[in-house]
């Protein structure tokens, strides 16, 4: 038998629909897993949106001053601690400020490599 399967979802007032077909001669197996696979790809497109909702709401804000604020405590802890000695606190310093630079300077990936 030939099918065609149609999966659709709303969230955060967007609708995101994936139809799939085929003439092929199907078991319903294979239908199942053909809806299943639209099901994928439909929660695939929700999972790019909230990831670009996110990274459209953060390049937002202006982080100038948190920026400046961490990039003093870096140069404080790379000249007084050698990396051996650095604490927790002074770590996750550290790791906020590369993590936020990284993020001020790269956009969105829509992670198409992404499997499902």
């Amino acid at each position: 038998m030939s099918a065609s399967v149609k999966v659709m979802r709303s969230y955060d007032y967007c609708h995101f629909e994936v139809c799939l077909g085929s003439d092929e001669n199907l078991t319903l197996l294979q239908i199942d897993e053909m809806r299943k696979d639209a099901m994928h790809l439909v929660d695939k497109a929700v999972r790019q949106y909230q990831i670009a909702k996110e990274d459209r709401n953060f390049h937002s804000i202006d982080h100038s001053s948190e920026l400046e604020d961490l990039k003093n405590k870096v140069k404080v802890i790379n000249e007084n601690f050698p990396k051996s000695e650095w604490t927790p606190e002074q770590k996750a310093v550290i790791k906020r400020y590369e993590d936020l630079t990284w993020r001020l300077n790269h956009e969105y990936d829509y992670g198409d490599d992404w499997e499902f």
